[in-house]
This record gives C-alpha cells, sequence and structure tokens, in this order.
C-alpha cells in the first residue's frame, strides 16, 4: 500500500480529536481494506491477519467476507481477492499506516512504481474514528474508497451503517451507488461452503464466528 498520495497539502488539516502521538489510551475503530493478486492471495491475506492480531495496541480484529474482483486499469494482471478488518486500538492513525506498511513489506511487496501494479499485499487504511486528516502521506477518510465497491462490498459486511465523516453517506448508501455483484463477487475457496466475521482478541484470544452461507472466512 502506498501512502496516500495527492496534491501538496500546506498546512496539514486535522479534524479536533483525532488521537495524537503520546495521546490518550482510548481505542478508536478503524477499518483496513486487505487486497492480494500475486501468488497465494488467500495465505497473503490471512498472514496479514495473524499479522494485525500479533500487533501491540491493536485489541480486536473482526473480517469480512473474501470477494474476488476483476483489477482496475490497463495493466494486465490477475483477479484480486478482498476484504476489509474492523479493529479496535489505541495506536494513532500515522502509527498505524507504517505498522500496515510494514507488514506489506513482511509479505513480499515489491513497488516499482507503478500506479495499479500487481502485489502481494495491499494494505488501505480507510477510516480511523470519524478523523478527517489532510496529510501528504496520510488522508482520512481513503480519498478514493468512495469509488471502490471491492472496498464498499466487503466494508459492509461489518459497518453498512457507518457515516463517511466527509460525505455524511452510510457505508450502505455509498456500496447501494456502485453495486455489480459481476465484478464484486463473494469468493468460493476449494472446499469452501461458508463465510464468516471472525473476531480474535487479545485478552484470551477469544475468537467467535458468525456464519453466512456460501463464500470463504478469513479466520
Amino acid at each position: 500500500m502506498a501512502p496516500h498520495r495527492s496534491r501538496p497539502r500546506s498546512p496539514a488539516r486535522e479534524r479536533p480529536g483525532c488521537p495524537q502521538r503520546g495521546g490518550s489510551a482510548r481505542t478508536h475503530l478503524a477499518f483496513v481494506a486487505l487486497g492480494s493478486n500475486l501468488g497465494d492471495r488467500e495465505a497473503h491475506l490471512r498472514r496479514a491477519l495473524q499479522a494485525l492480531r500479533a500487533t501491540r495496541g491493536i485489541e480486536r480484529v473482526d473480517v469480512s467476507r473474501i470477494y474476488e474482483t476483476d483489477p482496475v486499469g490497463t495493466i494486465p494482471q490477475g483477479p484480486y481477492l478482498n476484504a476489509v478488518a474492523e479493529i479496535e486500538t489505541g495506536i494513532e492513525p500515522r502509527a498505524l499506516l507504517e505498522r500496515l506498511l510494514e507488514i506489506e513489506a513482511e509479505e513480499g511487496r515489491i513497488r516499482s512504481g507503478a500506479r495499479g501494479e500487481a502485489r502481494t499485499l495491499d494494505l488501505d487504511l480507510l477510516l480511523f474514528a470519524d478523523c478527517c486528516i489532510d496529510e501528504e502521506a496520510l488522508i482520512l477518510p481513503h480519498p478514493r474508497m468512495h469509488e471502490r465497491g471491492f472496498v464498499l462490498e466487503p466494508l459492509c459486511d461489518l459497518a453498512p451503517q457507518q457515516v463517511h465523516p466527509r460525505s455524511g453517506k452510510t457505508v450502505a448508501e455509498l456500496a447501494a451507488r456502485l453495486r455489480d455483484p459481476a465484478a464484486v463477487r463473494p469468493w468460493r475457496g476449494a472446499g469452501a461452503d461458508q463465510a464468516a466475521v471472525s473476531s480474535s482478541r487479545s485478552a484470551g484470544r477469544r475468537t467467535r464466528a458468525v456464519q453466512r452461507p456460501g463464500p470463504t472466512e478469513l479466520a
């Protein structure tokens, strides 16, 4: 996941109340998009989730169903597996972004500089509480999430009533505008006959699964 780039912004602007480095130990909800279209795609997603759950300061990780989607852009490449994780964390947004970049590198992500290139793992920080941040390296909410069905459909599994802090629209409303079942389709892996939203808590490592018919789960 490359840091979110946009036209230069000066000075940086941030909604009051976003957590700061060294600030309160209070936890917040954040949403992270996961994607892979190189190698063992599902294994890359699973290992990314394991790394998130093992990260100090992350207390809970819930995961959407897996979706298979066609690549966007003109570079020839294979289809993606996509999912979204909801995390409860005391890590502030910039440090969380740094951790996502570390996990990408651990999964062999190599950047050629070409936009839309294939990747072993892509992790995008979509939302963090109701923060609106505009910086060179971090923009929240993610500046293109409202244009991406492959982000909105799995996000809708977890938080359909979550409100986009800039547009004021719910995730369900944004997803309905882009919904295309042929383009963003629940993925059925080898031998899979159900999907789940899985949760892991650092205290006691308790796990829960909400069963849904059909697609593959990420436990």
